[in-house]
């Protein structure tokens, strides 16, 4: 009988029990992220940390080559759900499966992958709560085995386009009182004091919540709910009627999504090509405090 997930968080005692299931599927989503001299972001691939050691039966998946539109002129865009979807079946998910995403640092790599499984209609998900960093520090066992998974007989694909939005979505949103637009990453960028992209600033009328901070420095698990709630609040995100989540390549804005939906904000999307995007096409404007 395949597992059921009925939470987007999953604990690190849970997995350990059940992470040797024939009919769980482990992702280890993580990229290794660098900042230039210049101060702009680049990533490689995080294949050869999981070679070193990982969590029993976990994989890798490439999210910067595997998982992205290698066609498309921006980093990191999600692929047409079909393409997505063979991909993932490829490595053995499949409607008979359940997903458990993880990462090596704060969590947004494996937020992105959680997400695009639910862009494709995919729910048997969920997020390692603490991550890779968690595992460890609680001592729980590691593997160095190249493991795999035979290729799914079937991915079906239930589109959910209202879960990942365009500029041009977003453009109409600046003007829509009711929808908001939640920058994801730190107040500096925010501001334009900090500037990793073509410009400054962010998409008008935006608010500001890093979601790091929605992450404990301690155990690194999503805060509790009633925290995540007060967290959001000033930004007005439980207020509105929609929330568009974004930030440099839709990474951090996935987090914070994944964290709206804990605390049952559902009319949540992401913007995916966020400020890389933006900012590259000078007819979308900016604002800079």
């Amino acid at each position: 009988m395949t597992i059921t997930l009925d939470h987007p968080l999953v604990a690190t005692d849970w997995l350990a029990e059940h992470c040797r299931s024939e009919d769980i599927r482990i992702l280890d989503c993580s990229l290794v992220m660098k900042q230039s001299e210049d101060g702009s972001y680049g990533f490689s691939s995080g294949r050869d940390i999981w070679k070193e050691g990982h969590i029993p039966n976990s994989i890798y998946v490439d999210l910067g080559e595997e998982l992205s539109d290698q066609n498309h002129e921006f980093s990191l865009m999600m692929p047409a759900v079909e393409d997505f979807a063979e991909t993932l079946r490829q490595k053995g998910i499949g409607d008979d499966t359940c997903v458990i995403c993880y990462d090596r640092t704060n969590q947004a790599w494996a937020a992105r992958v959680w997400w695009m499984l639910r862009v494709c209609g995919f729910d048997n998900a969920a997020v390692l709560n603490g991550g890779w960093k968690k595992w460890t520090a609680e001592g729980k066992e590691i593997s160095t085995e190249e493991s795999s998974y035979p290729p799914a007989q079937h991915f079906s694909v239930n589109h959910r386009p209202a879960l990942m939005v365009d500029k041009h979505e977003v453009k109409t949103a600046c003007d829509e009182p009711e929808t908001l637009l939640l920058h994801s990453l730190p107040l500096p960028i925010f501001t334009g004091e900090v500037n990793p992209y073509k410009r400054a600033g962010r998409i008008p009328g935006s608010k500001n919540l890093y979601c790091e901070t929605l992450i404990d420095p301690q155990s690194n698990c999503y805060a509790e709910t009633e925290i995540i709630a007060e967290k959001f609040g000033p930004s007005g995100s439980l207020k509105k009627n929609r929330v568009i989540t974004y930030c440099g390549g839709g990474i951090a804005a996935s987090s914070n999504a994944l964290a709206l939906t804990l605390i049952g904000v559902d009319n949540v999307a992401v913007y995916d090509g966020s400020l890389t995007e933006w900012t590259a096409d000078p007819d979308m404007p900016m604002e800079t405090d």
